[in-house]
């Protein structure tokens, strides 16, 4: 008998091929970082976009007894039906929207699933793409993956109103899309009617096409309505409406999410979407069309989160951050010029290491480097976590 034969190195000895990165820059993430900080520290996590507290029972129910009911193989493509029917009903009572659940509504794996699909079903090389900045931080290697060229526009402190006169410069020919946020992470601005009204007036007679996160549509407090973009015809024609139920449920780690969009870009969504995901998880679908049957969680969720916002508001009022708008979201963003002129990543790490409280520099969301002296805290906690918290921020 032969001896087998003996490799002269050892697997993990020989060194994989070199290639080309798709994301040169793109490395370890803000995120990963302070999360990283704040277990070895033992500090409260106010860094990272999550609750800390359970979903409704209800929800994890249906999804269960989808399961014990046998609804475990692939879905439709675009999502099941009755799931499909429930957002465009949704959609309907709240921004009052009919899209057509057959041809206009698709079911995504979350809203960062939905964000690159839509623009790499878009975005062709050399177009560009309007960005406003502070901004999300999968937009840009999106865009780059689709090889698109981001054009910024800059939001700053302290209220971070889009210029809309900039915006307006930046559109030339080559523009194929323009990405909007509201709510907005991570500054806690909305968009009012009137911002609405001069996005339309900005992109009448173009070609340009909308790409309109709303996955925070409802946190928006002080009795203020959703501006969806869905709400506006002339916008509405032209845009891609991305929502996420892991935000409106507390359930962000079933990334299950939905895009809204007239048929003619919806066609095209999905030819992307069905090859990159193809469909999202059959069990949590059914589950949440029948959760949707009750309007209640989300049309109190703005209540919920109001309440914890003032809570938050009223203990960072006893120290020497200064306070910036909050108009929606779980986000707020402080002004810490009073206490520190470190940059705002070393005063994170600094708050997360000798004060006890991770928070996020708002300087991360920009595409170069950008100080205004501004982090960001999430109050999606319970309130005992939130307590702890300004109890160790009142030391400064």
């Amino acid at each position: 008998m032969n001896a087998p034969h003996e490799p002269t190195q050892r697997a993990h000895d020989v060194a994989p091929p070199e290639f080309p990165s798709r994301l040169p820059n793109v490395g370890t993430t803000i995120f990963t970082v302070m999360s990283a900080l704040a277990t070895e520290h033992e500090a409260v996590n106010l860094g990272q976009g999550f609750p800390d507290f359970g979903c409704d029972a209800r929800i994890v129910d249906a999804v269960a007894k989808a399961m014990r009911d046998g609804h475990n193989q692939y879905p439709p493509m675009a999502g099941i039906a009755a799931l499909r029917d429930a957002i465009a009903n949704k959609i309907e009572a709240v921004h009052g929207r009919r899209y057509d659940p057959l041809t206009e509504v698709t079911v995504t794996a979350g809203a960062t699933q939905a964000l690159l699909t839509a623009i790499l079903a878009t975005v062709h090389r050399g177009d560009e793409v309007v960005v406003l900045e502070p901004t999300y931080d999968s937009y840009l290697p999106s865009i780059e993956l689709a090889g698109g060229t981001p054009v910024f526009v800059t939001l700053e402190a302290p209220d971070y109103r889009v210029p809309f006169d900039k915006l307006a410069a930046a559109i030339t020919p080559r523009t194929r899309l323009i990405l909007i946020n509201t709510p907005h992470n991570p500054t806690g601005t909305v968009w009012h009617a009137e911002d609405m009204r001069k996005l339309e007036d900005i992109v009448r007679g173009t070609n340009v096409l909308i790409v309109s996160d709303e996955v925070y549509e409802h946190m928006v407090y002080d009795g203020a309505p959703h501006q969806s973009v869905a709400r506006y015809p002339e916008l509405a024609a032209r845009s891609f409406v991305v929502s996420s139920f892991g935000k409106t449920f507390h359930v962000t780690g079933w990334k299950v999410g939905y895009v809204a969009a007239p048929a003619p870009l919806t066609a095209e969504f999905r030819k992307v979407h069905q090859f990159n995901v193809f469909t999202v998880n059959t069990p949590m679908q059914v589950g949440i069309a029948d959760y949707l049957r009750d309007p209640a969680p989300y049309l109190e969720l703005a209540a919920f989160y109001q309440r914890k916002r003032d809570f938050f508001r009223a203990g960072l009022g006893g120290t020497r951050f200064k306070l910036l708008p909050c108009e929606g979201t779980y986000f707020q963003c402080v002004d810490y010029s009073a206490i520190s002129d470190m940059s705002e990543e070393d005063f994170s790490k600094w708050l997360t290491r000798e004060i006890g409280v991770a928070a996020i520099p708002v300087s991360a969301f920009y595409h170069e480097r950008h100080e205004s002296g501004v982090v960001r805290f999430c109050f999606a906690k319970r309130e005992e976590t939130l307590a702890t918290a300004l109890d160790r921020l009142s030391r400064l």
